[in-house]
């Protein structure tokens, strides 16, 4: 039995939700049972304190643990959603969207993890905008964002799905940008301890096993499928916003391709957080990503 714990719930993690609605895991032999973190530092935390065997979240947050403790224990294995998964919606049609057309906008960023900001200011930083220069709004949660756009509180914000397909149903808001678009960036893994990894390679290489069909799936299926075998995971979203949802993260190549995390990947989301100051120092690829042989 593998205890595994759900970083959080989103239409994101669709393959690994897929994984074990489809028997996936089970097909290579192994009993998964899933637990949900009441919340992203939990879901790093409770593995270190032996709450769970396995969590899957991003690189990030190993990295972040191993900037405080270089001996950390944490290794992540595996890529399974390749890119950045956030958009910016805006309150009006913006097709050709530059980043320099923030500006002279009211911005809202999301701030409930530390990822998309730090990936988000480092395109901003390549793209030659002095961050001070921006008028970010105050701290809010993501689904208050169709609301305040609607309200002329906010001039375009930075979502996750479904908040996004959300807003464009309802007819407050335009997608302007999709952070996809940067390319691969090794936005989720699995991770462990290596302790762990090393008394358990196969359970681990059975792990990723199992979801190379899920990856399959959501490559290969149309939305409408997947969102039918999703839609008890998301009882609050209509099934016309969960299949546009999948939709444009299908469109935007969200999920990997290579189930291996890459060097360059791990390498722009460690620059990222560098820019950014979540973290100061560079950590080496092989000091907190292993590659494992699957079955």
């Amino acid at each position: 039995m593998i205890t595994l714990y759900e970083n959080l719930r989103t239409i994101v993690y669709a393959p690994f939700y897929l994984a074990d609605l489809r028997g996936f895991w089970a097909d290579q032999g192994l009993e998964v049972k899933i637990q949900l973190s009441r919340d992203p530092v939990e879901t790093a935390e409770g593995l270190l304190a032996g709450r769970a065997d396995i969590s899957w979240g991003g690189p990030m947050r190993v990295m972040l643990h191993h900037e405080r403790d270089p001996d950390c224990p944490l290794v992540a294995f595996g890529q399974i959603v390749a890119r950045d998964p956030f958009l910016l919606i805006g309150r009006a049609p913006n097709p050709r969207f530059r980043f320099q057309d923030l500006s002279a906008a009211r911005l809202a960023v999301a701030t409930e993890v530390p990822t998309p900001w730090m990936t988000f200011q480092d395109d901003l930083t390549r793209s030659g905008i002095e961050l001070s220069t921006l008028d970010i709004a105050p701290k809010a949660p993501m689904q208050t964002a169709a609301a305040r756009l609607a309200a002329d509180e906010i001039d375009v914000a930075q979502v996750l799905e479904p908040y996004a397909s959300a807003a464009v149903a309802e007819g407050s808001a335009y997608i302007w940008h999709r952070f996809a678009s940067r390319g691969d960036i090794g936005y989720t893994s699995f991770y462990t301890t290596r302790a762990y990894l090393e008394a358990h390679p196969k359970t681990c290489a059975a792990l990723l096993a199992g979801m190379a069909p899920a990856l399959d799936a959501v490559a290969s299926e149309p939305a409408s499928v997947i969102a039918a075998d999703l839609a008890d995971h998301f009882p609050d979203v209509p099934q016309p916003v969960l299949i546009d949802a999948i939709a444009g993260y299908q469109d935007s190549d969200l999920w990997a391709k290579d189930i291996d995390l890459p060097a360059t990947a791990f390498v722009r989301l460690k620059a990222a957080l560098l820019s950014g100051g979540l973290i100061s120092r560079d950590i080496p690829y092989d000091h907190v990503i292993a590659r494992l042989e699957r079955p």
